[in-house]
């Protein structure tokens, strides 16, 4: 479908191109009347601004680009809601790109992003990530990057992350006060730095309560379908877990549709832990325990975070931890 631009407009309306160009700029010569029409009329025709255009006129770069990893991610979506609003508010527009977890789709978003000029970038990095070569690219052009949610400690720019490993060591604290021995965790690919951090806060819950950490007591299982095929076959060995601590809330959701088919009682026979607070948590029965991460903060954070380095902030570069928090609710004891 061919894009509706201004022309479109005047010829619509019989005035002149740059008169629909002054209204639909509030410019204080067109009268309040044609402005209205203008507007009315652009909203009929569903006129979109070209947004890259109207950076180069007016000399003020009002864009920002934004790489998600999955934009039907119920936290990513949280997140994503967070910078808008945010970017809105101070007088900037967002251009949103998604990865869909894959590291090439994600070098070609930057790219897009800078050959664009924008005015600065925030990045959730993809599970496949591990070269940073193209993150560097951002920096070393000059323009602001702030990460969100997936940490880079070897990078060198702002980042807004959950607290993972104050979230997991809660979880799992939780889990070992109530009364579980054997706790399994369902993990991410360890190269996540996410992953590792919730490994690490895992596995310093159990070593401070004296339990030891069984040989397969970590496996790499990070969505519903994979947690559906696995749950099974680790329920069949004979020191099997008393409850599984899952990387995300899909995880664990497929954990728990696995459980059931298998007759297991839960929490009795098995405790499930997810990680985000998810939608699904609070509609699956039993309603899931889970860690909430607050993505619409972590959203808002990142993006601050960003304007401050627009407004010309040189401080050193500096991470921020937004706290979790543990929700219990009936897959636990």
């Amino acid at each position: 479908m061919k894009a509706i631009t201004i022309k479109d407009i005047a010829r619509e309306l019989g005035i002149s191109v740059s008169t629909v160009s002054r209204a639909l700029q509030n410019h204080p010569d067109i009268s309040e009347q044609t402005k209205e029409l203008v507007r009315e009329c652009a909203h009929r025709l569903h006129y979109k601004p070209n947004l890259m255009a109207s950076n180069l006129r007016t000399s003020k770069n009002t864009t920002i680009g934004v790489v998600i990893p999955e934009l039907n991610h119920h936290f990513f979506a949280s997140v994503l809601d967070g910078i808008e609003q945010t970017a809105n508010d101070a007088g900037y527009n967002i251009l949103i790109c998604q990865s869909s977890e894959q590291v090439e789709k994600e070098e070609q978003n930057i790219q897009m992003l800078l050959n664009s000029r924008v005015a600065g970038i925030l990045v959730g990095i993809s599970k496949e990530t591990i070269h940073l070569q193209h993150l560097q690219d951002i920096i070393d052009s000059g323009i602001p990057l702030v990460l969100y949610d997936r940490p880079c400690p070897s990078l060198l720019c702002d980042q807004v992350v959950s607290d993972d490993y104050a979230g997991a060591y809660n979880a799992v604290e939780y889990l070992i006060q109530t009364g579980c021995k054997r706790i399994m965790y369902f993990s991410s690919p360890m190269q996540l730095e996410v992953a590792h951090r919730r490994y690490q806060g895992w596995r310093d819950a159990i070593l401070h309560y004296g339990l030891s950490i069984d040989n397969g007591a970590i496996l790499t299982c990070d969505t519903r379908a994979q947690a559906i095929i696995e749950t099974p076959n680790v329920m069949k060995g004979i020191e099997k877990p008393d409850a599984i601590f899952c990387v995300n809330d899909n995880c664990a959701a497929g954990v728990l549709y696995a459980a059931q088919i298998l007759g297991l009682r839960i929490p009795e026979d098995i405790s499930i832990c997810g990680f985000s607070d998810a939608p699904l948590c609070r509609t699956s029965s039993p309603m899931l325990t889970t860690v909430e991460q607050h993505g619409q903060e972590i959203g808002q954070r990142a993006m601050q975070r960003l304007l401050k380095r627009l407004e010309g902030d040189q401080r050193i570069v500096r991470t921020e931890m937004v706290a979790t928090d543990l929700i219990v609710r009936e897959t636990t004891r």
